[in-house]
């Protein structure tokens, strides 16, 4: 058993301002996104010493999750407008070790 369909994307920012539209951009999205019903998690950092870099983690519950979340307006208005903010972008898709994650209320004594 798997724990859903999970990626991390890395986006380098153009300069300051840039970041800072990007923030207000991910802010206007952020709560649409996490209200979406296979969004497990959607989490947003900033790494320590690289103000330019934002790091997302994205956990939904399977691959069409994902793909609904991608359909949705907000995403689609977040992919185009992210754009012209951007110098690079990484996107990491994550497989699970099998066997290696507990699930709640799997735990045997």
């Amino acid at each position: 058993m798997t724990s859903g369909y999970a990626l991390v994307v890395r986006f380098t920012l153009r300069d300051t301002s840039a970041a800072r539209q990007f923030d207000n951009l991910v802010a206007l999205t952020i709560e649409g996104i996490r209200t979406e019903a296979g969004t497990l998690v959607y989490a947003v950092h900033t790494p320590v010493d690289e103000p330019l870099v934002r790091v997302f983690y994205e956990l939904y519950i399977d691959r069409d999750a994902f793909q609904a979340h991608e359909d949705q307006a907000h995403t689609q208005h977040f992919l185009a407008a992210r754009e012209a903010l951007l110098s690079n972008v990484e996107v990491t898709f994550l497989n699970e070790l099998e066997g290696l994650s507990k699930h709640p209320g799997t735990e045997q004594a």
